[in-house]
């Protein structure tokens, strides 16, 4: 048992596909927390909301709150996995090298740790435990 635990021939896609759902849960609700934050204090915020891209201090907080909560929350479900986490990466890019940009890292680390997690979680896909899932099953039931 130990063996088996210590040298996996090949990972339990049950076992990965759990974990990667407890990720999705846990990186999701911490970032939507973020994204909850701005929309509630969107009127206080949106005069003087960083704009980094050039397209107004409404518009850029607008698209961080989309980024944060919207986006969050399909990543949460695995609904439109990869095309929700696009968002979700570029508002940690600009949170990382544009607003933080001369920060000392400490500042920015927050943002470096979702950048990376949600990045390799891209790659990785959402597991079987998603609506993605759900959705191709139907799809390819009913060719």
């Amino acid at each position: 048992m130990i063996y088996k635990f210590l040298f996996p021939a090949k990972p339990d896609d049950t076992k990965v596909s759990l974990f990667l759902l407890a990720m999705r849960i846990v990186f999701g609700l911490l970032l939507m927390n973020h994204g909850i934050q701005k929309w509630n204090a969107f009127d206080q915020m949106s005069a003087v909301f960083p704009d980094p891209l050039g397209v107004g201090s409404s518009v850029s907080l607008a698209l961080a709150i989309f980024g944060e909560l919207v986006c969050s929350i399909a990543f949460i479900f695995g609904l439109l996995y990869r095309l929700s986490m696009i968002p979700m990466i570029i508002t940690m890019l600009v949170a990382f090298f544009m607003i933080h940009g001369n920060d000392v890292f400490a500042v920015k680390e927050m943002a470096f740790i979702y950048l990376s997690v949600f990045v390799l979680m891209y790659f990785v896909g959402p597991g079987k435990f998603s609506l993605d899932r759900l959705l191709i099953k139907i799809f390819n039931h009913k060719k």
